[in-house]
């Protein structure tokens, strides 16, 4: 077992300090058009200087028509680069990888932020949106590779794909929501190759040590164990990714589908095949006990999320072995302590028993 505290190689460009990565966190703190706000700045710079190996952004929007949430970082322009570029060089300053997710919400857009009609894969008319066209579809590969583009111009180190949660490229994957009929719908092989397309894309185009990652979740939204399972390891051979972020919700619960319980759903995915890609696991870590034991069972790194909204320097306090989160509900003034401001504070209050405003 590799040590909490032992630094992790990767592939491509530099490695982290340790193992534990910040994951991707809704925060609501941006400006309407995209923009860095300072606000969601020190949110993350925070956290770099708390100790995470690799700093990961919120989830930024590579299309104008694919925003998930008020408030959203945006990496869909290149007016989004110059504060991609302060939020870069803050991370790195306190030596961990700065890495920013690549997202676009497809059919759970609300329709009132965008003023318009959401995209998904097929149409959908129980959430009010229409099918993407195939030049479309096209497109959606080249946003993601220009965003990825711009956060290379802007210092970072990486970037991930968010393939996770029911968001688009979630949609795509799924045979519930995916009903096309072209090369992007039917068959998994169809169904998952604009995942495929964007990771190579975003390699190709990048610099040689640029980290490409994507975030995947195996549950909900219409996906599939076995089916996530065989991309993972499609994902991993190919070896066009530094490593795979798998979101499990709760890393110690069993699959939903019976067929694949009395085990782990974690265990179907440390025990595939991964190459030189590194795998690790986020939800509801939120001891270092809980930590060490992802790495026991064959993680290479955690994500930590709520656990990194409650204590901004998670892993300094992870070298107590006996580190535990604090108690909640958490008060409105320990939050702020911890650098939410009151959009991510009103957020937050939407997660049953977290915090008492």
């Amino acid at each position: 077992m590799s040590s909490l505290f032992e630094s992790l190689p990767f592939s491509r460009g530099p490695a982290m300090k340790n193992r534990f990565m910040l994951a991707p966190l809704t925060n609501t703190q941006s400006h309407a058009d995209g923009r860095l706000s300072d606000d969601e700045i020190n949110w993350l710079e925070m956290r770099a200087k708390g100790g995470f190996g690799l700093t990961m952004s919120a989830a930024a929007h590579i299309q104008a028509v694919g925003q998930g949430f008020p408030g959203q970082l945006g990496a869909f322009s290149d007016d989004h680069i110059e504060g991609m570029s302060r939020m870069a060089a803050a991370i790195k300053s306190h030596d961990s990888l700065s890495i920013m997710q690549l997202h676009h919400a497809g059919n759970r857009t609300p329709a009132d932020l965008i003023e318009g009609t959401p995209v998904c894969p097929s149409a959908d008319e129980e959430a009010g949106a229409r099918a993407l066209s195939h030049d479309e579809v096209g497109q959606l590969v080249e946003d993601f590779i220009l965003a990825a583009k711009r956060a290379e111009a802007a210092g970072f180190d990486g970037v991930e794909v968010h393939g996770a949660h029911g968001y688009i490229l979630s949609q795509f994957l799924s045979a519930e929501i995916n009903k096309r009929t072209d090369e992007y719908g039917g068959s998994l092989e169809n169904r998952s190759r604009i995942v495929f397309e964007i990771v190579n894309g975003i390699r190709a185009r990048c610099r040689p040590d640029f980290n490409v990652s994507i975030r995947l979740s195996p549950e909900r939204f219409g996906l599939r164990l076995a089916e996530i399972c065989e991309v993972a390891q499609q994902l991993m051979t190919q070896g066009a990714i530094d490593f795979l972020d798998m979101s499990l919700w709760d890393v110690f619960k069993e699959p939903v589908e019976e067929e694949f319980q009395g085990r782990s759903l974690m265990s179907y995915f440390t025990e595939l095949d991964r190459g030189n890609v590194q795998l690790g696991v986020a939800g509801k870590i939120t001891s270092t006990q809980m930590a060490k034991e992802c790495l026991k069972q064959g993680c290479d790194f955690v994500m930590i999320g709520r656990g990194a909204i409650l204590h901004h320097d998670f892993p300094l306090r992870a070298e107590d072995p006996d580190f535990k989160v604090v108690a909640l509900p958490v008060s409105g003034d320990y939050l702020r302590n911890e650098g939410l401001n009151e959009s991510f504070l009103i957020y937050m209050s939407n997660w049953k028993g977290f915090v008492n405003l």
